[in-house]
């Protein structure tokens, strides 16, 4: 509960005049008025004080004079001054304590509003020192007989974790968390499911245990609490696995008159819940997963009605809704046509979804309303109501004619925009079904001169060159674009190499000439590497072999699919079940973008002393350890084949299953990464499931990563060949390569993924799959620095390029800096000093740093406490995108 600012107010009626700017002196007065013994002075000299707080005005200096007000019995007074030691607290964390004696008096108040407020307040002021003073009054509110006491006491249960879980569990908070489910008062079940789930975040474990009969005080609790404390309670419950489907079908009948709630976060609480638990009941009830379906269309279309910032919300959560289960709103596609005054990004939202539910039997509907979107203003909504016409002649084959025409008709208006998109998405048409639709082409081609954007450009190219021999000028037709070849975006260049290469292998009479001046400007003008290794192979194919390289350029393509449900389905089963969170408006999953924030530790200071006997120690070198694009798959001969592992091997890494059988020719692939004498390696065993033929030699290629990752070379040799029923392990030498950098989106965290191309040479089968990279695989040796300056570095970081995290259950290998310093040193993490935490005993801080090969530098501190098998780390990085990567490596070595 918000501290209220309320109070007497002046003749105006409002307390705005505390906000005025403040004249020369005013500090001084302002004291003198905290001392006053007028009440009413004294309340607005306390609220004049918040006023400039919360304006960014520094008022630390009236610390003392504000926090003698404390004594008090005004309940607003008191609200103001704990509002001020909750901002202030941090800064000055020993004065602060000389509150602990109003606290712990306020806690026992007959007033059940101080004591909740109490008890808060103490919860909110992140100070070690005032947890310790915590404990008691938290542990007698929690079985307080007032439940707004018990209430607050429930989420203070939560700060108190997020500062020091080790104190949570030894005075036994969580069992007394448990124990509040079963509370008769629903607001305080409510808050006691919010504090377990929150405490299950911060730590990555299953606290909240339901039980079958914590399963019913939920649900009864259910019907009675506020609207929020709903939402934390559907949220539980969607993540409860029911025994079977019979339980799952009684739940559901518990949770759906939640969908006719006005709150629209309640809505999509239920609805979550209710998609969960319709994969537990799978198809064995067909008759109760149809009615579920007609119950959960209603609600969903109400919130369509809403704001046009709730409607973008709800949108994005049907979005994943109709990709898992179309058939709730296959008969409501025109609740989501749009309006004329929508906003843009719910029009943009509106047009997916759209696209997911078109049938066969409404796209003449969809098709009148999309070209009457394409006259609209907005270029943007034009643009991507063009791309919907074409996205649906790809999902229906049936209705793609009745697109095409569509989509000639609005060529036909000459609209640039209108046009360039035209021929983008006729292209995909192309794609999709070849040699169907080229009739349309000579129109296409009346149109050139109008393309003057990239993409519209080398969609056009592509055209003509896939279909030159149904053009009679196609070379004339390359031949204008040719006249711009320099200047043009290296997507044009690409095209117009490539559709001029299949029109010389279509017509070598009459481009000759035209093939030698483009392969010319390719080779040997331009500095874009993938143009210039493009240029040389079709040289190299065209100059050896002419039938290979009409094999190669002109050969069957695969067409391409239906993207409209593009998510994976590991990832959609991950999105659903977390529906009505901002996972499911990114749509992606929480680990992507939450960087959860913890209590800062203060870095060390030049003066501080580090008490220990073997102080030299601390300056010994820490790193004096024991040793320890598309996808190339061309037979080009001369690879070096990788003979065997190198010894010395530190830490075996744990394989993961990266491929199955069934998408890799008969072979499962496990892969990990690690580092090996310097050298970054990736593992990988082969199980030979159902592959007939030995697998032997194999091709390796990766795409383009966050790391410039390559194979040093591009062959695996698995001696001896692995036969069916059999398993073997090799591993390739990985370099780092500058034109092999995927660069990193700013404000985004670094993709751990790496994306590899495998082709078996013995069945010329290739297959594609991702595994994550061990970010401490990349630490260099070079990682130590001196104190000073890791002070300095550490000083100059930005406060916001920092990141906290909380690893709990560690093994006894990782519970004290003696032993996580030794096993840090086998990764290349440099120890840098160690020091106690001021007052208090028993807990002590550790300062390492790590450079990785490509110079990234980042600096940790790791918090320790004895008899806890807990560690806070805190990250400072510059590289801040590659921070969360950092982060993990440091909380894996730790858990391993």
């Amino acid at each position: 509960m918000a501290p209220t600012l309320g109070g007497n107010r002046d003749a105006g009626g409002s307390d705005s005049r505390f906000f005025t700017t403040q004249k020369k002196g005013e500090m001084h007065e302002l004291r003198m008025e905290l001392h006053s013994n007028d009440r009413t002075t004294k309340v607005d000299a306390v609220k004049k004080v918040i006023a400039s707080m919360t304006v960014g005005k520094d008022v630390s200096m009236l610390f003392t004079d504000v926090l003698n007000c404390v004594q008090t019995g005004n309940i607003e007074l008191k609200k103001l001054v704990y509002l001020y030691l909750i901002n202030y607290a941090k800064s000055q964390p020993e004065l602060t304590l000389l509150a602990v004696n109003t606290f712990v008096k306020d806690a026992n108040d007959a007033n059940p509003l101080i004591r909740a407020l109490a008890v808060r307040t103490m919860g909110c002021i992140r100070v070690d020192r005032i947890t310790e003073y915590l404990c008691e009054p938290l542990s007698r509110a929690l079985r307080d007989e007032d439940p707004y006491v018990r209430k607050t006491a429930a989420v203070c249960v939560a700060k108190l974790y997020d500062i020091a879980p080790g104190l949570v569990q030894e005075r036994g908070f969580l069992e007394i968390l448990h124990d509040l489910i079963s509370d008769s008062n629903p607001s305080v079940v409510a808050n006691g499911v919010a504090a377990l789930s929150e405490i299950a975040e911060t730590s990555g474990r299953d606290v909240m245990k339901i039980s079958a009969s914590v399963l019913q005080k939920l649900l009864a609790a259910l019907n009675e609490c506020t609207e929020w404390g709903q939402v934390f309670i559907l949220d539980s419950l969607a993540k409860y696995a029911p025994a079977d489907g019979r339980e799952a079908e009684g739940i559901i009948e518990r949770v759906t008159p939640r969908l006719q709630h006005a709150n629209s976060a309640v809505v999509m609480s239920a609805v979550k819940v209710i998609l969960s638990y319709m994969e537990i009941m799978g198809n064995a009830n067909t008759d109760a997963l149809r009615t579920l379906t007609r119950k959960l269309a209603p609600p969903l279309v109400t919130l369509l009605n809403s704001e046009p910032e709730i409607q973008y919300v709800a949108l994005r959560n049907i979005n994943l809704i109709v990709q898992k289960r179309p058939a709730i709103l296959e008969s409501e596609i025109k609740v989501f046509f749009c309006k004329y005054n929508d906003p843009i990004y719910v029009k943009m939202e509106k047009l997916e979804i759209i696209i997911k539910l078109v049938t066969e039997k409404n796209i003449d509907q969809v098709l009148i309303e999309l070209k009457d979107y394409a006259t609209e203003v907005d270029v943007d909504f034009v643009r991507k109501s063009v791309s919907a016409i074409g996205r649906c002649a790809v999902k229906l084959e049936r209705a793609a004619e009745r697109c095409i025409g569509v989509l000639l008709e609005l060529i036909q208006t000459k609209v640039n925009y209108v046009v360039q998109e035209s021929v983008i998405v006729i292209k995909d048409i192309f794609r999709r079904y070849p040699n169907r639709y080229e009739s349309i082409i000579a129109t296409l081609c009346d149109n050139l001169d109008t393309l003057d954007e990239p993409l519209a450009k080398a969609s056009m190219i592509w055209i003509i060159g896939e279909y030159a021999e149904r053009i009679d000028n196609a070379d004339e037709l390359l031949d204008t674009f040719l006249e711009s070849f320099e200047e043009e975006d290296p997507a044009v260049q690409l095209q117009l190499l490539t559709a001029t290469v299949k029109c010389f292998l279509k017509n070598p009479e009459d481009t000759q000439d035209m093939v030698q001046r483009v392969l010319d400007l390719a080779t040997e003008e331009s500095d874009n590497p993938d143009l210039r290794d493009r240029g040389f192979i079709y040289w190299r194919l065209l100059s050896t072999d002419p039938e290979a390289a009409k094999l190669v350029v002109l050969g069957e393509k695969p067409v391409i699919e239906d993207d409209t449900f593009k998510l994976e389905p590991n990832l959609l089963n991950v999105l659903i079940g977390q529906i009505a969170t901002l996972s499911s408006i990114y749509h992606k999953p929480p680990e992507a973008f939450v960087v959860r924030a913890h209590t800062r530790i203060a870095p060390p200071t030049k003066d501080d002393t580090i008490e220990e006997e073997d102080e030299e120690e601390d300056y010994e070198d820490e790193n004096d350890v024991a040793p320890a694009g598309p996808v190339d798959l061309l037979d080009m001969g001369g690879m070096s084949l990788d003979q065997g592992t190198p010894e010395n091997v530190f830490d075996e890494p744990s394989l993961s299953k990266v491929c199955s059988a069934d998408k890799s020719g008969g072979v499962d692939i496990y892969a990990g990464f690690r580092q090996v004498n310097s050298t970054i390696q990736m593992d990988m065993e082969f199980q030979n499931i159902n592959c007939p033929m030995p697998v032997g030699n194999i091709a390796i290629q990766l795409n383009k990563n966050s790391f410039g990752l390559s194979p040093a070379t591009q062959q695996i040799a698995c001696d001896p060949p692995i036969q069916q029923g059999q398993s073997g392990k090799s591993s390739v030498n990985l370099i780092v390569t500058p034109n092999m950098l995927a660069p990193v989106q700013a404000g985004q965290p670094a993709s751990p993924q790496i994306q590899v191309a495998i082709k078996n040479m013995g069945t010329g089968s290739v297959f594609y799959f991702a595994a994550n990279f061990s970010f401490e695989a990349l630490f260099g040796p070079n990682a130590a620095i001196e104190r000073t300056d890791f002070i300095e570095t550490w000083k100059t970081i930005d406060d916001r390029k920092e990141l906290y995290g909380t690893v709990s259950d560690l093994p006894s290998s990782s519970t004290t800096i003696e032993k996580v310093r030794t096993k840090f040193a086998k990764h290349n993490i440099a120890f840098i000093a160690r020091r106690p935490v001021p007052n208090a005993e028993g807990q002590e801080v550790a300062y390492f740093s790590m450079k990785t090969v490509t110079d990234m530098v980042f600096l940790a501190e790791l918090k320790f406490k004895d008899g806890l098998n807990a560690c806070k780390i805190c990250i400072k990085t510059e590289s801040i995108s590659y921070g969360v990567l950092a982060k993990l490596a440091i909380e894996n070595l730790l858990r391993n």
